[in-house]
């Protein structure tokens, strides 16, 4: 459970870190950073309140403890949406466009394996913003590099919910496979240059993508891509790095601000003050964070006005059982 409950709260306190100050530009931000939880702002919510994104997530993570089922995932969502289920104060008060239409299909009767939007403007970071609770699933189930067939299958299929281009998927894909070699116990380096390798290697086998698509991915997987210098992650300067809600740009920014930084609080710090998709950067490097320095290294002063921590904790210890 040691590795599911930290990556769920760092998840939850990153996402409650950029709460207040969403769609905030970097600039504004600049002049009033960030340095610890904060109440109201934009969404005018109380300190520690989390978003849609850890939402998701633990919508998720509630659905695996039973096993794996698509259809109880996407009606998990739908609970979520129309009931309120697994929000922080039982009101939805901040969804993703491409998310809301994908639920409302499912409430309409589509199949979750067909509700998400699949053309190229279809990639936000809705399904990037949710996964990592996938890894734990594929960790206990599908651990062998043999294994990785099914590991993409479940990946694509639980990002399709909302997000069927295969950006969003293999954004998804990319989190996934690198939070699976922080579970190993790899150095984060080390396991950064593992996932790279299983990532390209796998698509040089099965061709998920076009070399084209490829090249979206050049500042993570280090491919080459017209006049781009191919260069580590975390050599790019601050203002190369985007933060918007784009997926690419919330999995580049996430990334950069987990390998930039030496613990769990200078991560999120950095994430929630590039500003904009401030949330959805908090949360996706708040998890691998989370995952990475364990539960101890998370402030307790951000612990003690996280709300809801003992329900987070308590699917943390359920979602382990249910492996």
């Amino acid at each position: 459970m040691k590795n599911i409950s930290s990556a769920f709260l760092g998840m939850a306190i990153g996402d409650a870190l950029g709460v207040p100050v969403e769609f905030l530009s970097r600039q504004q931000i600049t002049t009033n950073p960030v340095t610890n939880m904060r109440a109201y702002g934009t969404h005018n919510q109380p300190a520690g309140t989390w978003s849609d994104d850890s939402s998701l997530a633990f919508c998720l993570a509630e659905s695996l403890c039973k096993g794996y089922d698509v259809w109880n995932i996407g009606n998990n969502f739908l609970k979520w949406y129309e009931n309120t289920f697994w929000t922080a104060h039982n009101k939805v008060f901040d969804v993703g466009i491409a998310t809301a239409h994908a639920i409302r299909r499912i409430k309409e009767g589509e199949n979750p394996l067909f509700s998400g939007g699949k053309g190229e403007t279809d990639n936000g970071n809705g399904s990037l913003m949710r996964i990592l609770p996938l890894a734990f699933y594929l960790q206990k189930k599908y651990p062998k590099i043999e294994d990785i067939n099914m590991r993409f299958k479940c990946v694509s299929e639980v990002s399709s919910i909302t997000h069927a281009h295969i950006r969003s998927i293999l954004s998804c894909f990319i989190s996934v496979e690198y939070a699976l070699c922080l579970l190993e116990g790899l150095d984060k380096w080390k396991a950064f240059e593992k996932m790279q390798k299983i990532v390209i290697d796998f698509n040089k086998t099965h061709q998920i993508c076009s070399e084209v698509e490829l090249r979206n991915f050049h500042k993570i997987l280090e491919v080459p891509y017209s006049n781009y210098e191919i260069k580590p992650l975390n050599t790019y300067s601050a203002f190369e790095i985007r933060s918007s809600g784009y997926v690419l740009h919330t999995l580049e920014a996430s990334l950069w601000c987990f390998l930039n930084t030496e613990n769990y609080a200078d991560a999120v710090l950095q994430a929630v003050n590039l500003g904009e998709d401030t949330d959805t950067t908090g949360c996706v490097t708040g998890g691998l964070a989370g995952l990475y320095y364990g539960e101890n290294a998370i402030p307790d002063e951000w612990k003690a006005v996280l709300v809801k921590k003992e329900e987070i904790l308590d699917l943390a210890e359920r979602m382990e059982k249910g492996l």
